[in-house]
Formats: C-alpha cells, structure tokens, sequence
C-alpha cells in the first residue's frame, strides 16, 4: 500500500524490450533506496511495481502487457524522469489518501493554466469513471494523492489544483495538452458508490 505522498522524481538509467515485457531500471537516491529488498512494492508514477534486481541504487523492475497497456508506462524512455514512492510501513505517516498502484487506466490532460504558482490542470477520463470523482474527492494521478476540484460528469472532465511542492516533486509541471496520465480511483469511494447502486437496484427488482 502507498499514501500518495511522492518521494521524488528520478531517472530511468536503462530500457530493454522483449516480448512480453519490459524491463526497466531506475536510479533511486542513497537515502530512498535504503532497504530495498527483492520483490518489494515500489509506485513508478503510480504503478506498484515489483523490484526483480538491485545494484546499489539502482532499482529494475519488469512490466508486463497488461500493465503497459493500462498506463504510461509503455512510453518510458532512458532519460526520463518518473516519480517514486516506496511502499509505507505500519506506523508511518498516512500524508494523503490509501493508495494501491492498481492503475484503473489514463486520463488526458485536456487544458493547463497558471495561477500564481499553482498549476490547475483539467483532465480528461470515460465517463464511466465520473461517478468516482466527486467535488473534493480523493483521487491518485501518477501516483500523486490529489484533492479533486471542479467536476463536469457530462464530459468526463474534472480538475486539479497543483502546489509549487507537488510541482517539485513530481512531473505535473512538464505536462502539456494531449499528455497522459495514470489514474487510479479513491478504492473506498469506489466501493461506496458500487454499493450504494447494488442496494437501491436490489430494491427497486422488489
């Protein structure tokens, strides 16, 4: 499990395909990578991940079809820069909202504009999805635990308000009109809403 809160971003040092995966290397900080373990749970922009070697700081990981297809992972390149958070332990702070890395799929980022310093980017999703994301919601873009701003359900809209910190932090302030990014639904707004629909359809087959 993951709160949200990223670590960071950090650079993709090596990139190999092959059919059926994609392995993929990262080189962490001294202080983050401290106790990795083979097979721990690391987010790679969101995405729980499986550590399958390690070499000092730097991180590999594989990816199957299935996630490369639900995210953006499938356009990692050497070079780029990705965000990371290591799996939290019992007793650590809980800074955002429970996070799973089971990314739902990708949104588009459909509209960007400066206020200040803060970024407020509109994305894009199925409409499908808009029953999730509610006005002050939680929801997890690449990883990040964000409050969810204005919402337009009819379009399959919603925004965003960025931090100078979370900009820092993170690739948000890269991002441009058309980009992608992961999303994955507050789980426990998911299950209220499945659950409130499944009750009242119960009742109304009475």
């Amino acid at each position: 499990m993951f709160s949200g809160i990223t670590r960071g971003l950090f650079p993709v040092v090596e990139l190999g395909r092959r059919e059926g995966v994609t392995r993929f290397t990262v080189e962490l900080s001294s202080e983050l990578s401290v106790g990795v373990e083979l097979g721990a749970s690391i987010a790679v922009d969101g995405v729980c991940q499986s550590v399958v070697a390690i070499d000092g700081t730097r991180v590999s990981f594989e990816a199957i079809p299935e996630t490369l297809s639900r995210s953006t992972l499938s356009a990692l390149e050497p070079g780029r820069q990705v965000s990371i958070e290591r799996s939290v332990r019992v007793g650590d702070e809980i800074g955002g909202h429970d996070v799973s890395g089971h990314v739902l799929g990708t949104g588009t980022v459909v509209a960007r504009e400066h206020v200040g310093e803060q970024l407020d980017l509109t994305l894009e999703v199925p409409r499908a999805w808009m029953k999730y994301i509610l006005h002050k919601g939680f929801i997890a873009l690449d990883g990040s635990s964000l409050t969810v701003g204005d919402v337009w359900p009819d379009q399959g809209r919603f925004d965003v308000h960025l931090i100078p910190e979370t900009l820092r932090r993170t690739n948000f302030a890269e991002k441009q009109v058309g980009d992608r990014v992961n999303v994955e639904l507050d789980p426990r707004t998911v299950t209220i809403v499945d659950t409130v629909e499944r009750v009242l359809a119960e009742r109304l087959a009475r």
